[in-house]
């Protein structure tokens, strides 16, 4: 693949027209939430990755709200979510979260695509893990996009360390999670904290904005937040898995051929274990595809919601 950068359309300014929500977590944590789109639209609910925020989904939100009610969400910590109490912080809260949006934004009985990145598709997962009995009446469908099941450290492409010393690889991201992860970034490490952040999260070939955001939104996540949901990651995912067996609707898996932080071999993990996958895409690019590829993951995303809002149409009219 050329290395010559790819532009895109310009990254929106301007999300479309939203009712905001605050959300009361299980444990207290107020979560932002907003909705887009028409009241009664097909749901499609949208949930970031780690030092991201809504803004991270602004080409989806702005391509899929004019036909669904698109619903997304601040993790605790990140954009204008709360901060939570010390140790307010695990997968087990995160899961927590994703249930409490569920019920605020969604009908009793109502249904939605759930689409995760990063850090959002391992949050549906330990929901599918912890809320097994839900997964049926809440979701329709699930994508997950750049993300992993697990064995984090060791397969993250921090440094160029040989395959056969997978141990300094993983001692190694350790040590930039616990240094870089959840401090105060000074003004004068500002231009090679934003490198850093490029090089794992974007393509070499990506627009130039888009890296941009992506740093603007690692900037602007509280440390504390970038921190707890770091040490969470790794600590749950640094070297197992965690159970797909609860991904029991259709699962679309979205990966890319340059994906630092989440290879594509993770993605195709996932396609491999989780037990009802409807299809597995691989993207050019790094990690950021819904921004890097925006066209693509929307259109894989409308796709999806329109093949189970077919059924569920299907369905009303034969009661």
């Amino acid at each position: 693949m050329s290395a010559r950068r790819r532009t895109v359309d310009r990254i929106p300014d301007i999300l479309p027209p939203s009712r905001t929500l605050s959300v009361r977590a299980a444990d207290g944590t107020r979560l932002h939430a907003e909705v887009f789109g028409p009241p009664d639209g097909y749901p499609i609910v949208l949930t970031h990755g780690i030092t991201c925020a809504i803004r991270a989904w602004a080409y989806q939100i702005a391509d899929l709200a004019g036909d669904y009610r698109v619903i997304a969400f601040d993790h605790r910590g990140h954009g204008r979510s709360g901060v939570p109490r010390r140790g307010g912080y695990s997968l087990k809260l995160l899961a927590c979260d994703l249930d409490s949006v569920l019920d605020a934004t969604l009908a009793p009985h109502e249904r939605a695509v759930l689409a995760g990145h990063s850090m959002g598709g391992i949050t549906i997962a330990a929901w599918s893990a912890r809320y097994r009995h839900r997964v049926r009446r809440r979701a329709a469908a699930v994508a997950l996009i750049n993300t992993t099941s697990g064995d984090l450290l060791r397969n993250v492409q921090l440094l160029p360390v040989p395959r056969g010393l997978s141990p300094a690889r993983v001692l190694a991201g350790r040590g930039l999670v616990a240094t870089f992860g959840g401090f105060p970034i000074p003004y004068a490490a500002r231009l090679p904290s934003r490198y850093l952040v490029a090089m794992l999260a974007v393509g070499r070939d990506a627009d130039p904005g888009v890296a941009r955001l992506v740093c603007e939104c690692f900037e602007r996540t509280p440390p504390a937040g970038r921190a707890g949901c770091a040490r969470t990651l790794v600590d749950a995912l640094g070297s197992r898995h965690l159970d797909l067996d609860g991904l029991t609707v259709p699962t679309l898996v979205i990966g890319s051929e340059r994906d630092r932080l989440t290879p594509i071999g993770q993605s195709r993990r996932i396609a491999r274990t989780a037990p009802n996958v409807v299809g597995l895409v691989e993207l050019p690019g790094g990690h950021c595809s819904m921004l890097e590829r925006p066209h693509d993951v929307s259109h894989h995303l409308r796709a999806l919601a329109e093949s189970v809002a077919d059924d569920v149409r299907i369905s009303r009219i034969s009661s």
